[in-house]
């Protein structure tokens, strides 16, 4: 199965995980003299990091599922994340190693799934059955389904077959189930949007379960439909079955690079040595910023600028509730200010078999999302919330303080290219001097514009 220029070997190709060229070559270096001393001094990311934020897959060498673990370790995310995901499998016959390689001066993650003995072939059907009895997280339960999915869809569709009879073969089996449920660990833990930058198809032949195929696999075209993809101009599988369906299952779309302000990356390295490029994966995390990066699927013209939209700093999150007072939704909306909340209202709506009801909304900025949610769903009594990136225009505006008869008070004075400047006495420190001198608290209020527009024409 080698072809001369010493990069192709044997694959067993109807299976996701087989072994190729980026990962799971056994007898070679793996650049395990550093193994589980990884991750140096990098900082070790929170759960839900990501969250508002862009990661994206910047792949000149292609990409596979150990290689996207790889990265997303170097990232930052906690190798517990992804052991303790494929140890809730209940499955054996395989044990994990993780080191360092250094390709180019660049030191990367290396991850590999070492099998060490035959595994059984297993169905489409037998291992959506083996995710449904782990004991995993319901959100990479998901994941790793939307994966198998994808690649089971694919494989059927290439093979004519039924879905649930689609074979993953020989030691795939294994290596696949563990990169699709590691990936899906470690995506869910990032929590961030995926995007993927367009992807080398190598040229060539590969031997496979099926006989010969011709690169790039025919799974991979049909796990990559709608992404961008363009001519490697090399003999060598760039792109893996098992990494296709990944991005395939989550990425948002392609991108050169997307717009983003970068926060952190890492370095995932695949097995082979190439001649014309590094044999890497690289993971950015950044800060959206106007999303040029926002090409749907089947938007890949990457030769022009696109108009830039709006830059998304703030979301709207959203619950209908049909079961609380007044009161309880007013103790909702103090809980949401005191998680973050820039904003917090509510609206009376009807729903079905007319009850009378209200919806519940916060504007918050992105990094408080997550705080809060929670809020939102521990103090009502809602099961779910909807969520939406805004972008916000805001006014410049400042607090003055101003003397009047009863006391010093705040204004809030906002000014900016829209129109005269508008000031707003603090309500509550005009409603508290309002109590200590017996007057009517719009008495304070017009006493203090008074002081301010005084002080401002002076």
């Amino acid at each position: 199965g080698e072809k001369p220029d010493g990069h192709g070997h044997e694959h067993g190709h109807g299976d996701p995980g087989h072994t190729h060229e980026h990962g799971y070559e056994h007898g070679h270096e793996h650049g395990h003299e550093h193994e589980h001393a990884h991750h140096f001094d990098r900082e070790v990311m929170l759960p839900g990091a990501g969250k508002g934020k862009v990661l994206f897959l910047d792949a000149p060498s292609g990409l596979a599922g150990d290689m996207i673990i790889a990265a997303l370790l170097d990232l930052g995310v906690p190798l517990d994340v992804v052991e303790g995901s494929v140890a809730n499998l209940g499955l054996g016959g395989f044990h994990l190693h993780v080191g360092h390689k250094v390709d180019s001066g660049i030191v990367a993650t290396k991850f590999d799934v070492h099998v060490d003995g035959a595994q059984p072939e297993r169905t489409y059907g037998q291992i959506r059955e083996i995710l449904d009895r782990a004991n995993l997280a319901p959100g990479i339960r998901e994941r790793a389904h939307r994966t198998f999915r994808r690649l089971a869809e694919s494989e059927s569709r290439v093979h004519a077959m039924a879905i649930d009879d689609v074979h993953f073969h020989e030691v795939g089996a294994v290596d696949a189930i563990v990169d699709v449920v590691g990936s899906a660990a470690a995506l869910d833990y990032v929590g961030a949007e995926l995007w993927v930058s367009p992807l080398p198809m190598g040229r060539g032949f590969v031997k496979a379960r099926h006989g010969v195929l011709p690169l790039p696999a025919p799974a991979v075209l049909a796990c990559l439909a709608g992404f961008a993809t363009y001519d490697a101009a090399i003999d060598f599988e760039f792109v893996t079955p098992t990494g296709a369906a990944i991005v395939g299952a989550h990425a948002a779309g392609s991108s050169r690079w997307p717009s983003m302000s970068p926060l952190g990356s890492g370095w995932g390295a695949g097995t082979k040595k190439l001649a014309d490029r590094p044999n890497l994966l690289r993971a950015v995390l950044g800060d959206p910023l106007p999303r040029s990066h926002a090409h749907g699927h089947h938007d890949h013209d990457h030769d022009h600028d696109h108009h830039h939209g709006p830059l998304e700093t703030h979301v709207v999150l959203e619950a209908n509730i049909d079961d609380a007072t007044g009161e309880l939704i007013a103790s909702c909306m103090d809980a949401l200010f005191a998680a973050g909340a820039n904003d917090a209202w509510a609206s009376p709506i009807t729903m079905k078999k007319g009850r009378p009801a209200f919806t519940l909304h916060a504007l918050a900025p992105l990094e408080h999302e997550g705080s809060v949610a929670v809020a939102l769903l521990r103090e009502s009594s809602s099961l779910g919330l909807r969520r939406h990136a805004v972008s916000r225009v805001e006014r410049p505006r400042h607090i003055v303080s101003v003397s009047t008869p009863y006391g010093p008070i705040p204004v809030k004075v906002a000014e900016g290219p829209f129109g005269p400047p508008h000031a707003k006495p603090e309500f509550d420190a005009c409603q508290s001097a309002a109590r200590t001198f017996g007057v009517p608290v719009r008495s304070v209020i017009q006493a203090a514009l008074e002081a301010h527009s005084r002080s401002s024409g002076e």
